[in-house]
This record gives structure tokens, C-alpha cells and sequence, in this order.
């Protein structure tokens, strides 16, 4: 049987989810690919984002012809008798453009990489290449440079993933509603939520629970847990899985490194994915520790990384370490209340515009504006009293940031106290 993400696979524009933050109706990219100006682009992102359909879609969209190879499998023979094809067709009488897609393009080297540059240069050729790699590091500067467009495909989000279910459950040509098969939501939900991101883990996980129940039967949280090999309760009950994520803040916020580990067990012993746990240790980092201790972020991302890197079970001992960490550090809101202040006021009130001094003035013409008159605070010994608030705010003596005495803070508050003083 053909696995179901390829057979859902979509081939409009209009049926393409995710990746809206470049690919939306009147982005530019969309419009080029309807207006038929698209050229050639580099896709770099995880796999089961949408590279390859894209590329597809856009090939069809275009009218041209269309060619495709994987670099794991196909070398520069190949590629060599695919441009000596394209440019028979663009200098021939059929005057047509090949469109050529190259999927996991890092994985050759920089001479096969190069095969390419003459085509580009002559315009024989559009190409698509695909990565999962980052381009600036894994593409040569040669094809870059010749490939202006790069797109980043990131992770699907849940909701586009449970988009793409639904719309397989309730296919009847190409989908699965031929089989009459009857589903719970929250198993949709689940495998939407634990197939981080990967549109072809979510599908081929449905397929794969549709072709080994019977016509008829449910799909449901159980069904879910046993083909993707994870503990379902924590996604059985949608509030215990809010509760402890809720738990697991407040007993570090509370400074208590035992519960925060006996809920951090709990979340894990769930099933509970890394991705959930490491999301929510990161937003403590700097909501409830913040500048108390400023390193704290930059540790809890290397474990939550580590994390990732390991996979479970192992990967318990990481987090666990964040968790210790964060409960055992001092505390400090004072980033968030500052920056919910500084927000209340821009969506509530009138603010003057940015101080004429601190107007960009590299340009011609910026003085007759008005523009300029910025002291530049180092060839003073690092600090010089100067306004930075807009003038009404610095008329009211608006102050967001207020330090605590609370770990590191204290060194910072007693800081900007000194500066004050000095600048008085």
C-alpha cells in the first residue's frame, strides 16, 4: 500500500499548510508562483515540513518541465545528462525551462555542487535545492550567490498537522474514508501534538493504525499510544497535562527542587514529549529567574538541547538538571513586569516619537531634519547622562525595569544606582 503521506500528498497551492510565515495568498512568493516569476530558491528545514511538495506544486504551477533527483542516491552523471537535456530544450525550438529539484543537496560535495553553476549562470535551468541542513554552511557560497530566494520551513505547528488528519480521515479518493473508520478527537490531537512538527510521522502513524484494524473500528488515544510507542496518559487528560505544567512552574518559582522534580517525573512518566517539558523550563528561565541569575537561560538551553540530542530515557537526567537548577537560583520577574509595562503603555496611550538624537543619522540630509546631537557614551568612560525615552515618558519619569536585591540582580541594581548618582 502506498504510505498515506504520499498519497495525500497535496498538489494546489491552496491545499499547502504551514510555513505561512512566507507562504501566505499575496505573499510574494505566492504571487510568483501564480504569476509564473518564480526562479530558482534553496528550502532548508526539518524533515516533513513540505519541501519536497512545495517544490512539486511550484513545478506544476509553472508548466514546465519538471526533473528530480535525491543527492543520496544520484551523482554528477546524472545531473550531467539531465543539463545537456534542459539546455537541448531552452536553445531548441521547444524554448522551455527545466525546473530541477535536488532534495538533500548537501550531501554533495563542492565540485558536484559546482556542476551546476553554468546552468544557473545561463538560465537553462531553475532549480529548487532541499536541505535539512543549514545552507550557509552545508551550500556552496558560489550556488548561494546565484540562488537569491532562501526559504526556512519550520516545524508544522499541531493545528496545521491536525488540518492535514482530518483531511485524510475525511478523503474519500485518496484518503482513508473508504475504510469507514470512526475516530476520537484527542487521538487526532495526540498524534498531531507528538509528531513534532513532521507532517510525514503524523500521516504514516494514521496509516499505519488504519491498515491494521478492522472496517469500522475506532481510532482512538490507546490505538495512538501503541503505534507511536508513547505513554498516553498525560495526553488522555487534557487539564492533568495543563496541571502539571502549571505545577511543575510554581514549585520552582517557590524555590522547592523536590517538587519540582516529583512533577517533572510525573510529566515525564506520562509521556509527556521533550519538546513540552524543555518549552516550559525555557520560559522559566526568564520569567522566574531572569536577571537573578542571567546564566540560568543559557544553561537551560544547553540541557534542554542536550535533551533533544539524547532522547528519552536518558534524556530525563538533563532536564532534571534544569529543573534543580532553576528551583535551587534565585528569583526575579522584574523582565517580565518591565516589559508588560513598557507594552500597557504603547497599546494604551500616546507616546512621542523616538528623541531626535537617537534618530538615525548616517545620511545625507539628516541635519537639515533636525537629526543628530547623540554623545556617544564610551569616549566618556562608558556612561554619560543623556535622555533615551520619548519626552513624555521622560517628563513622567517612567521607569519599567525595577531590580530586585535577589541574587545577581543586586550587583545590577546597585549598578544602575551608581549611574544615576553619577549622572546627577
Amino acid at each position: 500500500m502506498i504510505p498515506l503521506s504520499t498519497a495525500m500528498r497535496p498538489v494546489r497551492l491552496e491545499d499547502f499548510k504551514g510555513q505561512e510565515h512566507f507562504l501566505y495568498r499575496g505573499s510574494l512568493l505566492y504571487n510568483s508562483i501564480k504569476n509564473k516569476t518564480f526562479e530558482s530558491a534553496i528550502f532548508f528545514g526539518p524533515s516533513g515540513t513540505g519541501k519536497t511538495t512545495l517544490a512539486r506544486i511550484i513545478a506544476s504551477e509553472m508548466d514546465a518541465d519538471f526533473r528530480e533527483i535525491n543527492a543520496t542516491v544520484a551523482g554528477t552523471k546524472e545531473l550531467k545528462e539531465i543539463l545537456e537535456e534542459a539546455k537541448f530544450k531552452f536553445f531548441g525550438l521547444q524554448n522551455e525551462t527545466t525546473y530541477l529539484y535536488i532534495d538533500e543537496f548537501h550531501r554533495w560535495n563542492k565540485l558536484q555542487q559546482d556542476s551546476l553553476l553554468q546552468a544557473l549562470e545561463e538560465g537553462v535551468i531553475r532549480f529548487i535545492g532541499s536541505t535539512t541542513e543549514n545552507p550557509y554552511f552545508s551550500i556552496n557560497n558560489a550556488i548561494i550567490s546565484r540562488v537569491r530566494l532562501m526559504y526556512e520551513f519550520k516545524r508544522l505547528e499541531p493545528q496545521d498537522i491536525k488540518e492535514i488528519l482530518l483531511n485524510a480521515l475525511n478523503d474519500e479518493k485518496k484518503g482513508l474514508k473508504r475504510y469507514g473508520l470512526s475516530y476520537d478527537e484527542d487521538a487526532v490531537d495526540m498524534i498531531a501534538e507528538l509528531s513534532n512538527g513532521d507532517a510525514r510521522v503524523a500521516l504514516d502513524t494514521l496509516g499505519f493504525i488504519a491498515e491494521n484494524i478492522d472496517d469500522g473500528e475506532n481510532i482512538n488515544i490507546k490505538l495512538v499510544g501503541e503505534a507511536l510507542q508513547s505513554k498516553v496518559s498525560f495526553y488522555d487528560k487534557g487539564e492533568d497535562r495543563y496541571d502539571l505544567l502549571s505545577a511543575l512552574q510554581k514549585s520552582i518559582r517557590g524555590s522547592d527542587p523536590d517538587a519540582a522534580v516529583h512533577y517533572l517525573a510525573r510529566l515525564l512518566e506520562g509521556g509527556a514529549d521533550i519538546q513540552t517539558v524543555g518549552r516550559r523550563l525555557l520560559v522559566i528561565a526568564s520569567e522566574d529567574i531572569g536577571m537573578a541569575f542571567p546564566q540560568a537561560i543559557s544553561i537551560v538551553t544547553a540541557c534542554v538541547q542536550a535533551a533533544l540530542m539524547t532522547g528519552l530515557p536518558e534524556a530525563r537526567i538533563n532536564l532534571a538538571q534544569a529543573a534543580i537548577l532553576l528551583a535551587s537560583s534565585p528569583k526575579s520577574n522584574s523582565c517580565i513586569t518591565a516589559l508588560d509595562s513598557a507594552i500597557s503603555d504603547i497599546r494604551s496611550r500616546r507616546i512621542g516619537e523616538v528623541p531626535m538624537h537617537l534618530k538615525d543619522s548616517h545620511y545625507s540630509g539628516s541635519k537639515d531634519r533636525g537629526i543628530g546631537g547623540y554623545i556617544y557614551p564610551h569616549a566618556y568612560g562608558g556612561y554619560v547622562k543623556q535622555q533615551y525615552l520619548p519626552d513624555d515618558l521622560h517628563r513622567e519619569g517612567v521607569k519599567y525595569y525595577n531590580p530586585t536585591e535577589n541574587g545577581k540582580e543586586g550587583a545590577f541594581k546597585k549598578f544602575l544606582e551608581a549611574l544615576q548618582k553619577k549622572g546627577l
